[in-house]
């Protein structure tokens, strides 16, 4: 049987669509103004559904699960979603995702653990692990930062240069891993 698209409504969303759902419902109803948040309420709509569109094809091409990885990706930036900072964000959200699982009532606490887990390691850029989801979550960010122009500059000017070099090294491997031009790793910006 063939279901009609939801567009996001109503009663037919699956359990990850309810989360996506939720994190779009809580940037809209937030009352913290653009002045005060470190990153626009525009780039974190933006920045989380590209990450969670990123995580997609990202996990069917390494043969992880898409559901959980764009759950993952949705929820990577839920503390500057929810509190507009960058300070501590990952840890920090990892906590808020994991209430916001919870209180879905549809997760198994393993998968709580694992989508919490990979929130919580996601800003660690440099480390390189043997948690799937975790190293999934910060391809995607990284890859999804670099479609945005002036992304370069930025990160050359506010990250150590360590840091930036291996933001680079992701950005190759994601490309690479997609097999896309590995040489084109930041969009320029229009002139």
């Amino acid at each position: 049987m063939i279901k009609d698209f939801h567009h996001f409504k109503g009663e037919g969303l699956s359990r990850s669509e309810k989360i996506q759902r939720k994190v779009v419902e809580t940037l809209l109803a937030s009352t913290i103004p653009d002045e005060q948040r470190e990153s626009s309420l525009v780039w974190e709509l933006k920045h989380s559904a590209g990450c969670c569109q990123i995580g997609r094809i990202v996990a069917q091409k390494r043969g992880l699960d898409v559901e959980l990885a764009e759950v993952a990706c949705i929820l990577h930036d839920v503390y500057v979603i929810v509190e507009g900072k960058y300070e501590e964000h990952a840890k920090r959200g990892a906590e808020i995702a994991r209430k916001m699982l919870e209180e879905s009532g549809d997760f198994k606490s393993e998968e709580v653990n694992l989508i919490a887990e990979a929130v919580a390691h996601h800003s660690e850029k440099q480390i390189y692990t043997r948690a799937p989801y975790a190293e999934l979550v910060k391809d995607a960010d990284v890859f999804d930062c670099s479609l945005y122009e002036n992304a370069k500059g930025f990160y050359m000017l506010h990250k150590p240069k360590d840091i930036y070099e291996e933001y680079v090294k992701r950005i190759k491997n994601v490309r690479n891993e997609l097999g896309l031009k590995e040489e084109e790793f930041f969009r320029e910006p229009n002139e």
